[in-house]
C-alpha cells in the first residue's frame, strides 16, 4: 500500500481566525511554534537543539576570501558525512556553508568530494577513525590522509560538544545556509530518548558539526593564496603561526 504525506499549517485551517492564531501562538513555548503552527516535525519534547529553524536559517552567500574555513567529518560504511564552516573574523559568527552525506562508498570517493570544495581546507575527523575499518580493515584516518585530506582527530566530548553547539545556536553565533538540506533533515529529528540518551539514528551530520566546532581552533584557516600573501608581507608576525607537531608544522 502506497503512502504519502501532506504538510499543513495554520493558514490551511480556515476555522482559525487571526485573533485565535495570536492567542494560540502566545500560549505555545517559542521553541515549539514552528512545529505547532507550520507542521514542521522538528522540535519535539526530546529535541536536542530546540531552536526555531527561522532563527538560524540564512540565505546562501559568497564567502569572503579572508574568512576562515574548515570542516568536521564523521565516517562510516553506512554513511560518511562532512560539514563545512566559515567564520566571520569581525563578528565571530560561524556559518555552516555546505554539507556532504553518502553511504556505502570507499574513502577515495568521499575524499574526492571533500577536495572538490577546497583541497586546502583542513578538517577534524571522528577520532574512532584511527582504529576503525570502513570495509577493508584499513585505518580510515590513514586512508583519508593518503588521499590528500588534511585531517586531525576531533575532540569527541559528546555532552560538552552538544552544549557548545547549543550555545552558538542560541546566541546567534551559528547560522546555517538554506541549501544544506540534508543538515536540516537531521536537525529536525535530532533528539534524546525517554532516558535522556542521544538517539543514534540519522545523526551523522550532527556529529560532523560537533567535531568541527569542538576542534575549530586547530583546523580553521584562510585560503592558501591569502595566507601566503600575508606571510610574504608580514613574515615576522606570522612566523610560527602554524608551527607544532604533526601536519600543522609542515605547511
Amino acid at each position: 500500500m502506497s503512502r504519502f504525506l501532506i504538510q499543513l499549517d495554520w493558514d490551511d485551517a480556515p476555522h482559525l481566525s487571526e485573533e485565535v492564531k495570536k492567542e494560540l501562538m502566545a500560549s505555545i513555548p517559542e521553541y515549539q511554534r514552528d512545529a505547532r503552527s507550520k507542521g514542521i516535525p522538528q522540535l519535539g519534547s526530546g529535541a536536542i537543539y530546540p531552536i526555531p529553524q527561522a532563527d538560524i536559517e540564512i540565505a546562501d552567500f559568497e564567502i569572503p576570501e579572508h574568512w576562515e574555513r574548515w570542516y568536521g567529518m564523521d565516517v562510516g560504511w553506512n554513511a560518511t558525512a562532512v560539514v563545512w564552516f566559515a567564520r566571520n573574523p569581525d563578528t565571530d559568527e560561524r556559518y555552516i556553508t555546505s554539507v556532504y552525506k553518502m553511504g556505502k562508498e570507499k574513502p577515495v570517493v568521499h575524499a574526492s568530494a571533500v577536495k572538490a570544495r577546497g583541497a586546502w581546507i583542513r578538517g577534524a575527523i571522528d577520532p574512532a577513525s584511527r582504529g576503525r575499518s570502513q570495509a577493508d580493515g584499513n585505518q580510515l584516518l590513514q586512508s583519508y590522509q593518503e588521499e590528500g585530506l588534511k585531517l586531525v582527530c576531533a575532540d569527541n566530548a559528546v555532552e560538552s560538544g552538544i552544549y557548545k553547539v547549543w550555545q552558538l545556536l542560541a546566541n546567534g553565533q551559528l547560522k546555517v545556509f538554506k541549501s544544506c538540506v540534508a543538515w536540516w533533515d537531521e536537525f529536525r529529528i535530532y533528539r534524546r530518548d525517554e532516558k535522556g540518551k542521544v538517539v543514534k539514528d540519522k545523526d551523522h551530520l550532527m556529529d560532523a558539526m560537533r567535531y568541527g566546532l569542538m576542534t575549530e581552533h586547530e583546523v580553521s584557516d584562510v585560503p592558501i593564496s591569502r595566507r601566503r600573501k600575508e606571510k610574504e608581507e608580514y613574515p615576522v608576525q606570522l612566523a610560527g603561526k602554524h608551527t607544532g607537531n604533526g601536519w600543522m608544522g609542515r605547511v
